[in-house]
This record gives structure tokens, C-alpha cells and sequence, in this order.
């Protein structure tokens, strides 16, 4: 789907026209990276899990020590839906320590800066998907479990994947698999489902809690515990879950770092059922 530019966004306070949407260049967001954020998708001009990525944005603000209390966000976030320009979509949330001359130090007077904009996201077609996803090792910072802007080393590591055309790619430390750039990461085998614990080295990601639900409404177990390497052969399947790819089915995980290795996985009928409850609670909510 071809990325655009939303026609309006908000400012600390003031929808502006995208073009007149400006920041100070010594806003600590720019210059340190120095800020959370969060991305609430809507499906049929509905919120879906508002609250969960809200009481999410509020624990990192409070991780880092931003002082922002983000129910004044939603009234904003309500604008946000009314002006979008699709009826499915996603709404960008960052908050900043503010504005302050550079110092690594947290400034002794500073207001949080706040921009919000929407943006239409096509989410029909997930099912389809057949995710094709390469490995790297994980070397991002010990804090992955915050949601801030600094994104470099995903960025970074995505894009190792996306530059021969991997949908994503997935995460290891010392051979435990993690979560991908973007998104968690699960494996099925023998009826269970694995995916890594909560932690300091993955995102608490709203899709993954879902996906918990889901799993534990179906009667499924799930085992949170980092699945290896050398057991990814040993898996009947996997998929992904995140805001955008939504419970993504891996077709493929391909890697090169030293080695070259092709796991190729068929349909798992559980992954099937779970991307039809999910579908069922986005278009209900």
C-alpha cells in the first residue's frame, strides 16, 4: 500500500494543515530521540483496543520520566477519526520530552510535545499472506520492551530484510528468538503455540496480548518461552502479530549470517482459526 502524507496533524494543541506542521529543531525528539509513541488502528471507523495501546504509551512515558498524563489524548484521538480519510486505518501518537537547549541530561523545565495524525491502512488480506522472513542477530538496546522513537537499529535490521523483499526480519540473541523489527513472533507445534516472555527484550505488543486471548478462548496452551535456532526445522509453523500485519502466517524463514539455512511451512489449521477470531473481534469492536 503506497504511503502518503496525511492532509492534517496535530501540534501540541492545533490541527494544521500537513504542509504547516512543523516541530523545533530543538525539540529533544529531533535531537535525542527523546520520546514515546504508539499506533492505534480503527476498523470501520472504530477505534479497536484503544485503551490497551493508551495504558501502553502511558507506561513508557512513565519508564522515561515524561510527565504526560495521556487520557488528554483522547478527545484529540476522537478528531483524529472523525477527519480520516478512510473508513480503516491507523492514528500515530508521539510524545516528546519537549523543547530545551541540547543536554543528554532530562531539561529542568520542559513541556511534553504532542503530534497526532491518521493515516488509511488496508488490513483486509492478512490471511492471504504468506510471510516470507530472513534473520538477523538482535542488536538492539536492553529496553526493547519501550516503545520510543529512537527506531534506528529497527530500522536498520528491517531494512537488512526489506531490500531483497522480506516481508520482515526476525530477531535472535545468543540463538533465542526474540520478536521481529515490527512485529512478535510465535511458533506451533503439536498443537501449542511458543512465543518469547515479556521482558526487557520485546515489546509488550497489543496484537501478541490478543493473540493470548485468542489462544487461551480456544483452549490452546501457550508456552512463553524463547524458541531456538536449531528448532526452527523442528516447528510445523509460525506467524507473526503486530498493529499492521495483524496474525500473519510465516511461510519462509531464509537466513545467511555465516550460514544458509531454508525452513519452508505449511498451513496450520490453528493459525487459520486464529486469524478468523481475530477478524471476527476487529470488525466487531
Amino acid at each position: 500500500m503506497a504511503l502518503n502524507y496525511p492532509k492534517e496533524v496535530f501540534v501540541n494543541g492545533t490541527w494544521l494543515k500537513s504542509e504547516d506542521a512543523k516541530i523545533s529543531v530543538f525539540d529533544r525528539g529531533f535531537l535525542l530521540g527523546d520520546g514515546i509513541y504508539d499506533v492505534v488502528p480503527y476498523y470501520d471507523g472504530k477505534f479497536f483496543r484503544m485503551e490497551d495501546h493508551l495504558e501502553r504509551l502511558s507506561n513508557g512515558l512513565a519508564i522515561v520520566g515524561i510527565d504526560y498524563d495521556v487520557n488528554q489524548l483522547v478527545d484529540h484521538l476522537d478528531e483524529a477519526l472523525v477527519g480520516a480519510e478512510s473508513v480503516d486505518g491507523i492514528i500515530y501518537i508521539q510524545v516528546t520530552r519537549g523543547i530545551a537547549p541540547r543536554s543528554h541530561a532530562f531539561p529542568s523545565q520542559a513541556i511534553p510535545s504532542v503530534i497526532i495524525y491518521s493515516q488509511p491502512y488496508l488490513f483486509r488480506g492478512f490471511q492471504e499472506r504468506r510471510a516470507r522472513v530472513t534473520m538477523h542477530s538482535d542488536f538492539r538496546w536492553h529496553r526493547c520492551d519501550i516503545k520510543s522513537i529512537s527506531l534506528m537499529a529497527n530500522v536498520l535490521l528491517n531494512q537488512f530484510g526489506a531490500k531483497d523483499g522480506y516481508y520482515e526480519t526476525l530477531l535472535h540473541r545468543e540463538g533465542n528468538i526474540t520478536e521481529g523489527t515490527h512485529t512478535s513472533v510465535f511458533f506451533v507445534k503439536e498443537g501449542k503455540v511458543y512465543t518469547h516472555p515479556l521482558g526487557t527484550h520485546i515489546l509488550p505488543g497489543i496484537t501478541r496480548k490478543i493473540v493470548l486471548e485468542l489462544c487461551e478462548e480456544l483452549g490452546v496452551e501457550v508456552v512463553e518461552k524463547p524458541v531456538l535456532l536449531e528448532e526452527l526445522d523442528k516447528m510445523d509453523g509460525a506467524f507473526l502479530a503486530g498493529t499492521t500485519a495483524q496474525i500473519s502466517e510465516i511461510g519462509s524463514v531464509e537466513f545467511f549470517e555465516g550460514q544458509e539455512k531454508n525452513i519452508t511451512y505449511g498451513e496450520v489449521a490453528l493459525i487459520k482459526k486464529l486469524q478468523g477470531l481475530f477478524f471476527q473481534a476487529t470488525r466487531e469492536s
